[in-house]
């Protein structure tokens, strides 16, 4: 439920990775890591065939009771499979969640047939470093230290993401490292809602009483 209204816009931000994809009616096209689904109903609306992935059962219960119409799969990205090929993988804000990447690459690969398309965004190198200082900061004031977090993400060099996808047998055509500033004014309780989101590993870090 928070995620459906108060962090709508990360499918938004996804929309112009949606143009990139440019997907073409009758292609089959996993959408990995699809949330609850906004930009899985996108793309089938370009005429596509769609199968959401998403490993959260919550979110696809909620995708599937959105887009009846569109095939969902509870499955995380370093487990996942498809029967037969596709023509693309799109994944939108997703793989910084698999700190085990190999794998991920290793099941998108063979989910493509010769000659298909990988089409991602994902968080880089020292994204959200501004908020991840503060809430370390705040965890030193409780006398607890760094390596008492599980940091939940894996935020790589671009470099270093190419090296992985090419050695997963992918030739990388594109790859754009950019800042997205992302102002929570939509979230109802701003940066609160955001670290129970997303945060919660430095929660559970706080001693009892903290």
């Amino acid at each position: 439920d928070l995620y459906d209204k108060s962090f709508g816009f990360i499918a938004e931000f996804g929309a112009g990775l949606v143009e990139l994809l440019a997907p073409r009616p009758g292609e089959r096209i996993v959408d990995l890591g699809c949330g609850v689904g906004q930009l899985s109903a996108e793309i089938a609306a370009a005429g596509a065939e769609v199968i959401g992935i998403d490993g959260d059962p919550g979110m696809i219960a909620r995708a599937r009771q959105k887009y009846p119409d569109i095939q969902f799969i509870c499955a995380r990205a370093e487990y996942f499979s498809v029967t037969g090929q596709v023509d693309a993988v799109f994944s939108n804000a997703v793989l910084h969640w698999v700190k085990e990447p190999e794998p991920a690459i290793a099941n998108v690969a063979r989910a493509l047939r010769p000659g298909g398309r990988f089409v991602a965004e994902m968080g880089a190198h020292r994204n959200v470093v501004t908020i991840t200082e503060v809430l370390y900061q705040a965890l030193a004031e409780q006398l607890v230290e760094r390596d008492k977090v599980d940091f939940p993400w894996y935020f790589p060099r671009t470099g270093e993401y190419v090296t992985l996808l090419e050695a997963g047998g992918f030739d990388v055509t594109h790859l754009h490292y950019f800042a997205r500033p992302t102002p929570l004014g939509n979230c109802p309780n701003g940066l609160r809602d955001w670290i129970e989101m997303f945060g919660r590993n430095f929660l559970a870090a706080v001693p009892a009483g903290g």
